[in-house]
């Protein structure tokens, strides 16, 4: 399992970027960021202690159901479910479906590594 490169981009630049790459004006590079963070805030909210601990849980224990994680991680489901769809967002959790309609979260990736230009 590698890590998954992420970069910061306001909306803007983000959305300027996508529109080169739909144009083929603008090839992105192999090496660059896969996932882009509006600002190191939001990153900061997605990657909490709390978060990164969560991550950890689930790869190591390989949870069978949202329940059997919210009872190990002691996290409210209605809460670890948001929290969760939210690293979906970003591609750095999955959900492979079980039996009797269970989702069993995964993790994509052993980490993160952050890509930052000062440039603008």
């Amino acid at each position: 399992m590698k890590p998954l490169k992420v970069g910061i981009a306001s909306r803007n630049a983000f959305k300027k970027r996508t529109i080169a790459i739909a144009k083929g004006e603008y090839v992105p590079a192999r090496d660059e960021p896969k996932v882009w963070f509006e600002s190191l805030a939001t990153l900061s909210q997605v990657l909490s202690d709390q978060n990164r601990a969560l991550l950890q849980l689930i790869l190591q224990m390989e949870p069978q159901s949202l329940n059997e994680l919210a009872e190990r991680s002691g996290r409210a489901p209605s809460n670890l479910s948001r929290t969760l769809r939210t690293m979906e967002r970003y591609g750095l959790v999955h959900f492979e479906k079980r039996p009797h309609r269970q989702l069993a979260p995964r993790v994509n990736y052993s980490g993160v590594e952050l890509e930052m230009s000062f440039q603008g």
